[in-house]
């Protein structure tokens, strides 16, 4: 293996390292262990855009013979706590195979049928996943925070064949009074798993064959939203899907064997065990925490909302070994004033995403917690959640960079408008080269072509750098767009709510810093002459036309007409700058 040797100085204010870390070094080096040939993740590629792309040759060539292979080596052991409820991996994947055959047999699922699932987080929508993919149909993952007409948008969009919501779900699709071609199932997915899926395993018989599949054939669709407010149904086929779940499995195998080099864990760790409060229709619940879990035996205990007293009782109890979360969630955990009531011995890593960590906040979790080091992940719903991350003492020293590209299978490039590289150092578009890069939006060809390259890289929107060491740092924004919590916020859809107040004349809508969420929703509005309204009238007028993630946080009331530059365009830039700075005396917030 050759490495790589950096002479330039470095600036030790920028959190640069003098040359590639001992931990770096150790990472390379395991990984390129672990990816040769005869190693358990060895290499082969894949031909696209002209180029051989690195792939894991071992994994399974589909979702439903991933499932398989995993929950057969791990049968007996708990997959699921749910409340009392605890499954295994074989009654797991009994119960999704049976909603498979049902689904063939009686509901008329065919192979790259949209078979959506509306609902929470229960043993039931892992079943129904399971068994969406195992009959061929491809996962629809509809976002449960969104509003009734949003999630009948969103099914009419990727024209779903069948629909299994939960019965709140449900509710706001009725509520909409929007038609749907896509039949509409209520499943009471709070009962226990075998009487939730009762009524999709009465419409079939347990006979069906069930198809055969390949890499090819689309296995999930996910939505984002971006600065248009436009939901788009990301599509991946099983191998891009597959393939970015190992992606996560050579990191979590690579981070095993350092931990246990350095004594961090010992030759026989317990068996690992994950606190689960992120939406499963999220990637970051979909790919690296529930399709991981298959492949390293880990169980589940589902947390239906988030209280970081709830949390510490279920880590004691449960023996949990990671949390995935907002960044914020983790520093709850270290600094509540009863943490030492509890026993959180056990965890093993506090991992973030969706929202930079405060610096204080990294060096904060180090220090109390140094058995739990916290890390951050980068990705995004069309690269399967794949991008960099950042671990460990590299997170320490570079706790403003979410970390290097993610070997071996991830190359990251910072690209200008024209798709060209732009010198080391220089700011331009973070764009991702991956095998586990997603097919395109549904039937939105303009929007596919537009954020791929040509040869292969997927634009990111986001603004950043790559440091001497090929650390990624995050700058600014591309997309007019505001990220809170790992929810994409459209600037346009909100300023749209706000417009239909027959009061607003402008409304101009920008993110403002915060702690736990990483951006909150702000907004400042100018009025029709002789009108009046309360900015608190503003937002909770926004709340039943948007996703309960999106109404704005906080409202500004302009006096006169908004600022507008030369193009006739509102100021935008000027009026964030402005109000961050605002919020920022109010709230004593960093602008």
């Amino acid at each position: 293996m050759v490495l790589r040797v950096i002479s330039e100085p470095k600036d030790k204010a920028k959190g640069e390292f003098d040359m590639p870390s001992a931990l770096d070094l150790r990472i390379d080096a395991v990984t390129a262990a672990m990816t040769a040939e005869g190693g358990p993740a060895a290499l082969t590629t894949y031909r696209k855009y002209g180029r051989d792309l690195p792939m894991i040759a071992g994994a399974p060539a589909t979702l439903p013979a991933y499932f398989d292979q995993f929950c057969a080596a791990y049968a007996e052991r708990e997959f699921i706590v749910a409340g009392e409820e605890r499954l295994t991996f074989a009654q797991v994947h009994a119960a999704s195979r049976q909603v498979a055959q049902a689904l063939v047999s009686g509901w008329g699922v065919q192979k790259g049928d949209r078979v959506g699932i509306a609902m929470r987080n229960a043993p039931g929508w892992i079943v129904l996943y399971m068994g969406i993919l195992m009959a061929g149909g491809c996962a629809t993952l509809l976002n449960g925070w969104w509003q009734g007409h949003e999630l009948a948008a969103g099914i009419e969009t990727v024209e779903a064949k069948l629909i299994f919501a939960d019965p709140q779900r449900a509710a706001r699709i009725a509520e909409s009074g929007q038609d749907s071609t896509a039949r509409i199932v209520t499943l009471d997915i709070s009962l226990p798993l075998a009487e939730a899926i009762a009524p999709v395993l009465a419409a079939g018989g347990p006979d069906a064959a069930l198809p055969d599949l390949t890499g090819d054939d689309l296995a999930t669709i996910l939505f984002t939203s971006g600065s248009t407010g436009l939901a788009k149904g990301a599509v991946s086929n099983h191998r891009q899907v597959v393939q970015g779940t190992y992606s996560y499995i050579v990191q979590t195998m690579m981070m095993l064997q350092i931990a246990m080099q350095e004594g961090m864990v010992g030759a026989n760790p317990p068996l690992p065990c994950m606190l689960f409060s992120v939406p499963l229709f999220h990637v970051t619940g979909e790919v690296p925490m529930m399709l991981v879990s298959f492949a390293i035996g880990r169980k589940l205990v589902m947390m239906p909302k988030w209280d970081v007293v709830e949390a510490m009782r279920l880590i004691e109890k449960e023996k949990i070994t990671s949390f995935t979360g907002v960044p914020l969630m983790s520093f709850e955990l270290v600094s509540h004033p009863d943490r030492h009531k509890y026993d959180l011995s056990t965890l093993q890593g506090l991992l973030g995403g969706g929202a930079p960590r405060p610096v204080e906040h990294v060096k904060r979790i180090m220090e109390e917690m140094p058995s739990a080091p916290p890390g951050l992940g980068y990705g995004l719903t069309e690269t399967n959640g794949v991008g960099a991350g950042n671990f460990m003492s590299n997170y320490l020293e570079k706790p403003n960079s979410t970390g290097r590209a993610s070997a071996p299978l991830v190359e990251i490039a910072i690209l200008d408008d024209a798709g060209q590289p732009v010198p080391q150092g220089e700011r331009g578009e973070i764009c991702i080269r991956t095998v586990a890069v997603f097919n395109g939006y549904w039937n939105n060809p303009e929007a596919s072509a537009a954020c791929m390259t040509e040869d292969g890289f997927f634009r990111t929107g986001d603004i950043g750098y790559l440091d001497a060491d090929n650390y990624v740092f995050i700058v600014d924004r591309k997309k007019d767009i505001i990220i809170r919590g790992g929810e994409n916020i459209s600037c346009q859809e909100v300023e749209a709510a706000l417009y239909e107040h027959s009061a607003v004349a402008e409304a101009c809508v920008f993110g403002l810093p915060d702690e736990r969420f990483g951006e909150l929703v702000g907004a400042v509005v100018s009025l029709h002459p002789g009108q009046s309204v309360d900015p608190a009238e503003l937002i909770a007028f926004t709340k039943p036309r948007l996703p309960v993630f999106a109404p704005p946080h906080r409202v500004w009331i302009a006096q006169g007409a908004l600022p507008r530059l030369g193009t006739e365009k509102i100021d935008k830039v000027g009026l964030r700058k402005l109000y961050q700075a605002e919020y920022a005396k109010e709230t004593g917030a960093a602008a």
